[in-house]
């Protein structure tokens, strides 16, 4: 119960922060970045507003797959912090060696949704498997 409350709440956490960093990017950094960063920047946001709702969408839909379900979560949150956090870093300056950090975010977005299309794929569809 515990789990599922802080889960909820970082999924709520994280669709707030995508809306402040998408007014953030729209508002006070037009004219301090470069396009390509502003680009970069608009990116991390809609990836983290994306994956956010996937998250909110599974925690709060019953599941045939908990296992599944959260192992998915996990490596949405995961990739949002090191896909969107690593673009948002390098938007505001931080240095190159953070670069490499992105498609390591991006293989744990596409990892949370590869699980889910597995686990999709092994329930029973039988009426039986829902009783």
């Amino acid at each position: 119960m515990m789990r599922e409350k802080f889960e909820r709440c970082a999924v709520y956490f994280s669709g707030f922060m995508a809306v402040a960093a998408g007014a953030f990017g729209a508002h006070g950094l037009d004219g301090r970045l470069s396009e390509t960063m502003l680009q970069a920047w608009e990116t991390a946001v809609r990836y983290q507003m994306w994956h956010t709702l996937a998250i909110a969408l599974l925690l709060f839909c019953q599941s045939r797959t908990p296992k599944a379900r959260r192992l998915a979560i996990r490596c949405w949150f995961s990739g949002i912090v090191l896909f969107s956090g690593s673009l948002y870093a390098l938007a505001l300056g931080a240095p190159s060696f953070i670069g490499p950090v992105t498609p390591i975010g991006g293989a744990l977005l596409l990892l949370g949704w590869l699980i889910m299309a597995v686990a999709t794929l092994k329930t029973s569809t039988s009426p039986q498997a829902d009783q």
